[in-house]
């Protein structure tokens, strides 16, 4: 099981005061708290600055000042140290008016381990609800233009009442295991020599388990038996939540989706660990440590070493 501090956009320890929201006063104080955090973000760039070895994501209420007005902004909740933190959307032209921060790729900086950690987590969270408000303008029951309320986590219609709640769409990723090797694949837009788990979206009156086996069935064409919750990650592109599962294949013969995959193959344990280490012979790799799929490839790698006899 990994370290949730190792996995990418999880492990966030922040009190988000679900129950205080809506008290009168509070989001008045804590907007009004001089020690307030900020992740601000400049279209769908975070803003960063250098701290120590690496990035760190919160700024104060000058510098937000100094981006000009917000298209939205969020309370995300309470740190550990009682520290009230806020996220902000401005256009993206807006990164130049904050010459002393770092404006960057979010999957870049989780890829290469500048952005980390519960600071990964944060950004990852306030992108999610960004996100989430610049699609949900309007009302999905009558059209009409909606307004943020309770510090951003719901918007309200003034014209019928509905209220419309951020959301979160689970998405099964899945490593398939059978007689001591795993199944990844490849996709076009994967960086060169990337290969990862197979995943997709659990769709309408299915279950976990059953997403995964017609997904693995769809892609692959491999019909598998038992499948096996491992661990979860919030992944903010737009806003899902990572299922990963382990499933054991009835049989190796591949029928591959190539509409949807670039390439399918088995992978031995002795590879598998190549992969992680980044020295296959063919110059193959897994996905990075940010990446779910990196901890389940490791799952499956340290569960096999574990049950070989000396």
């Amino acid at each position: 099981m990994p370290d949730l501090a190792d996995l990418g956009y999880a492990g966030l320890a922040l009190d988000r005061c679900g129950e205080r929201r809506d008290a009168s006063g509070f989001l008045e104080g804590v907007a009004a708290d001089p020690a307030a955090g900020i992740v601000l973000f400049a279209g769908d760039r975070p803003a960063l600055r250098p701290e120590g070895d690496g990035l760190a994501p919160l700024f104060d209420r000058d510098a937000a000042a100094g981006m000009g007005a917000a298209g939205a902004e969020v309370f995300l909740g309470l740190d550990p140290d009682g520290r009230p933190c806020f996220a902000r959307q401005h256009p993206a032209e807006a990164a130049d008016r904050l010459p002393d921060a770092l404006f960057e790729d979010l999957r870049t900086v989780a890829s290469d381990g500048r952005l980390a950690g519960s600071a990964l987590a944060l950004v990852g969270y306030a992108r999610a609800m960004l996100a989430w408000h610049a699609r949900n303008g309007f009302c999905a029951n009558c059209g009409a233009p909606t307004r943020m309320e309770s510090g951003g986590w719901r918007r309200g219609c003034p014209a019928c009442g509905a209220l419309h709640f951020p959301r979160t769409d689970p998405v099964a990723i899945m490593l398939v295991t059978h007689g001591g090797r795993c199944l990844l694949g490849r996709q076009a837009r994967f960086p060169p020599g990337v290969w990862s788990c197979l995943a997709g979206f659990v769709e309408p009156g299915e279950t976990l388990e059953d997403a995964a086996r017609r997904e693995i069935f769809e892609e692959a064409g491999v019909i598998v038996g038992p499948v096996s919750y491992a661990f979860s990650q919030p992944w903010p592109f737009p806003s899902q939540l990572m299922l990963g599962v382990t499933a054991e294949a009835r049989g190796d013969a591949l029928t591959p989706d190539l509409s949807e995959l670039e390439a399918l193959r088995w992978f031995s344990r002795d590879e598998a660990a190549a992969l992680l280490a980044g020295d296959h012979p063919d110059g193959l790799r897994a996905p990075p440590p940010a990446a779910i799929a990196h901890h389940l490839l490791r799952l499956f790698v340290e569960r096999e070493t574990a049950g070989r006899t000396p």
